[in-house]
């Protein structure tokens, strides 16, 4: 006997900032009607510059409030990324992030995948690109927006320091281990 489809029957906001947080009473899980937290802040996207010449790479060390209590104190190596803007593919979002973030003003950028990054919870769906980069790419010091309140350092790393992280799960940010095992599958 096939089970009746989960059916939402109630949603409510209980919060609005930044994130919104919705809690939703969902029905035909089980015999009982259930609570779920669902947060939305939009869809991001997210770029990892790589330079094939000096064999290099570009993230940012950055701090996180939700990773404030963990041993890192708050801090992540991490690709750029943000918020796509209305109005804004995910692609020029990306490319608008790496100036932000890391101070390079790049051309293209080329799409790697897609994915729900935190699908029990959140509604964001992450577009995730590698782009080129030379040193003459960057434009000013990068650190990301004082309106935004960013606590952001531009990290350069080579190729072999980013592919020994990918082989000794020193990665804990899944959109960069996708972006730096993209790079490592292209075999530069």
């Amino acid at each position: 006997m096939k089970k009746p489809l989960p059916e939402i029957v109630e949603r409510r906001r209980v919060y609005d900032g930044w994130n919104q947080m919705d809690e939703l009473t969902v029905t035909g899980l089980s015999s009982q009607a259930h609570k779920r937290e669902v947060i939305d802040h939009g869809d991001a996207a997210s770029l990892l510059p790589y330079d094939v010449e000096r064999r290099t790479i570009l993230l940012v060390n950055q701090w996180r409030a939700p990773l404030a209590g963990r041993p890192e104190g708050g801090f992540i190596m991490e690709a750029c990324a943000g918020i796509i803007d209305p109005g804004e593919t995910p692609a020029e979002a990306a490319l608008r992030e790496a100036e932000e973030e890391l101070g390079v003003k790049l051309k293209k950028a080329e799409h790697v995948a897609s994915v729900y990054p935190a699908p029990g919870c959140l509604t964001e769906f992450a577009h995730l690109f590698l782009a080129p980069y030379r040193p003459e790419d960057r434009k000013n010091a990068g650190g990301g927006k004082d309106e935004e309140g960013e606590a952001i350092e531009v990290v350069e790393m080579s190729f072999d320091r980013l592919f020994a992280l990918v082989r000794e799960a020193g990665i804990n940010d899944a959109k960069t281990l996708i972006l730096a095992q993209a790079l490592l599958l292209r075999g530069l």
